[in-house]
């Protein structure tokens, strides 16, 4: 127990005296910055994917995007995330020309590899979206898209807000990889912490209580805003 409590006073050495704290406090807001920019740029992408999916394909343009937006899909779903960042930090960024910091490049990248698996969540949304919504949609004068966006779309978060919810989850705990291109993340602060005082278990303890409690707050406030979209439903 003594040698546990010299660990603990060891952490508060650096976490407080030697300003730990403002490493962990940048690292959190990167953090979230990098997996909330992620997750609306994967929603972006996903709900045209998804759009462009559905589509009839009686004619060859949407054929062709299908073919694309599948194309997508399998690369982003079929590499890993830490590949992704790598490939476009060291190999796209120096062949565009490109200078953009390792927290910007994770946002694209956490963005477009989002967007691939949201654009199946949506997908499967859309489709237990009652068919009859679109014929009526259509019916009162609506365009194919405008059926989509107003009537369709709407239904289909509804149904899927638990699923985006286990999707920004997921994005939060892998920003724990953007330290691969020199993002400063929760674990680049606690490792700075434990490298200063040769000792990690501290550290990682407490890196591990914070990614709890942030995905416990997330949990809360999905469940806070099904309910309030089940208190509309029944309004109306």
């Amino acid at each position: 127990m003594g040698n546990f409590s010299q660990k603990v006073d060891k952490f508060i050495e650096i976490f407080i005296d030697q300003n730990g704290y403002v490493r962990v406090v940048e690292g959190l807001q990167n953090t979230l910055l990098i997996a909330v920019c992620g997750l609306i740029l994967g929603i972006l992408i996903g709900t045209v994917i998804a759009t462009v999916r559905v589509l009839p394909k009686y004619k060859v343009l949407p054929r062709i995007l299908n073919g694309i937006c599948s194309f997508y899909v399998a690369l982003f779903r079929g590499t890993p995330m830490v590949v992704q960042l790598l490939v476009f930090y060291y190999v796209l960024l120096p062949i565009l020309g490109w200078n953009i910091s390792g927290v910007q490049v994770s946002m694209l990248v956490f963005g477009l590899n989002s967007g691939a698996y949201i654009s199946e969540i949506m997908r499967s949304g859309i489709q237990s979206v009652d068919p009859g919504q679109m014929e009526a949609g259509r019916a009162v004068g609506l365009s194919f898209g405008a059926s989509m966006t107003k009537i369709v779309i709407p239904q289909a978060v509804k149904n899927i807000l638990p699923t985006l919810g286990n999707e920004f989850i997921s994005l939060i705990k892998e920003t724990s990889v953007v330290s691969f291109v020199g993002a400063a993340d929760l674990y680049v602060a606690f490792n700075y912490i434990g490298t200063n005082n040769y000792e990690f278990m501290v550290p990682y303890l407490v890196m591990a209580l914070i990614y709890i409690a942030i995905v416990l707050v997330i949990t809360l406030l999905i469940k806070l805003l099904e309910r309030s979209l089940k208190k509309s439903d029944r309004r109306n």
